[in-house]
């Protein structure tokens, strides 16, 4: 079986006949030649099922003319790739120069030149497998950096998950907190977008980036002692001071995060929300009693996700409250304990946490319960 070598498509649209079969013959033994005579015939060819891989135009035609056969080429998503040289006996400057605008990669004047046309076409056809070559090699590397971009991003989820579930494992917090807060922040965020005030700021990627590192809001307890973290009774005023410091061990963690691998919206958040998801409204809160708009967005609205969340659940020293519960504790403290916005945006999505709440179900863990600490809200 021979093997064909293939040959680039050469579409020549040009009334005239005596022209058109000469440059056919001209071009002929190098390439696959085909002829239009006349616009409609030349733009019927281009959208065929075998385009050409360029196309020479002729400009002085009957009721269409080159110009006109050129922009809708160019207007044409399937045609707009192929080059277009026109070939004329217009040599002034003006009509080449608008010629060009309208798209086409050369103007070729006639009497044509054989060794001329031959060059500019090998050029423009080189100049176009070449490009075609980059934008095939960008696509695989658009491809290589989405695929690795999805691999950071599962290992950091990975990690994440890790930290926090050694985190809550060590007081024993109930089963699925860390996602009921995570897909309540989520929540809160896409109602306050809604709000003109918040439109510019939650956008989809900073909604992301409260979303992943909500799951670290309490990630500083891990520097809590047992003997406080762990312990089944009511603290100690010492004790409750020590446990308060979960906030500052958390913000100061993610710190020296940001500083071994550079500052981003992700650690940036998750430091707020670290630092400041015990802050009230009212400047009664810790670690710094920041005061309304001093404390970030993503710490108001985890005061409300944690809150309630802790009210929701059972522990061992009280009962799991209801939803109703939950929702006239966080409306009675609006404007002292949160933001008056934010709790407007859980009024709109009440019935939402609900929801959230009963898909990750609000089961607390029986294993050694007597370890429950009676302050894993704090």
């Amino acid at each position: 079986m021979s093997l064909t070598t293939y040959k680039d498509r050469i579409l020549i649209i040009d009334d005239d006949v005596f022209t058109s079969s000469l440059v056919s013959d001209l071009l002929a033994y190098d390439y696959h030649v085909t002829v239009a005579n006349s616009a409609q015939a030349g733009l019927e060819k281009a959208k065929s099922d075998v385009p050409p891989d360029l196309i020479l135009l002729d400009i002085e035609m009957p009721e269409v003319d080159g110009y006109q056969t050129c922009q809708q080429l160019k207007e044409n998503s399937q045609t707009n790739p192929i080059p277009v040289i026109f070939l004329t006996v217009k040599n002034d400057v003006v009509d080449e120069a608008y010629g060009l605008e309208l798209g086409a990669v050369d103007y070729i004047h006639k009497p044509i030149s054989a060794p001329i046309l031959k060059a500019r076409i090998k050029s423009h056809l080189l100049l176009k497998k070449t490009q075609r070559a980059l934008e095939e090699k960008n696509a695989r590397l658009r491809e290589r950096v989405i695929r690795r971009t999805q691999e950071i991003s599962r290992t950091q989820d990975a990690a994440i998950l890790a930290l926090t579930s050694l985190a809550e494992t060590r007081h024993e917090e109930t089963g699925n907190h860390i996602v009921r807060t995570q897909e309540y922040v989520k929540c809160l965020a896409m109602e306050l977008r809604s709000y003109p005030k918040y439109r510019a700021r939650l956008t989809a990627d900073s909604i992301e980036a409260l979303y992943k590192s909500a799951p670290l809001h309490d990630i500083g307890k891990v520097g809590v002692p047992d003997r406080v973290l762990m312990k089944p009774g009511k603290l100690t005023p010492d004790e409750y001071e020590e446990i308060k410091k979960h906030t500052t061990y958390g913000m100061r963690a993610l710190k020296h995060a940001e500083t071994m691998l550079g500052t981003n919206s992700f650690l940036r958040t998750a430091r707020d929300i670290a630092y400041t998801h015990h802050e009230k409204w009212d400047g009664t809160g810790y670690p710094r009693g920041l005061r309304g708009e001093q404390i970030p967005l993503s710490g108001r609205l985890m005061a409300i996700a944690d809150c309630y969340d802790a009210i929701r659940c059972k522990r061992v020293y009280k009962e799991a409250c209801s939803h109703q519960d939950a929702y006239d504790f966080i409306v009675r403290y609006s404007g002292s304990h949160f933001d008056p916005t934010a709790v407007k945006a859980f009024q709109e999505k009440a019935e939402e946490f609900q929801a959230i709440a009963e898909r990750f179900g609000l089961i607390a863990r029986t294993k050694t319960p007597k370890r429950q600490a009676a302050h894993a809200g704090v």
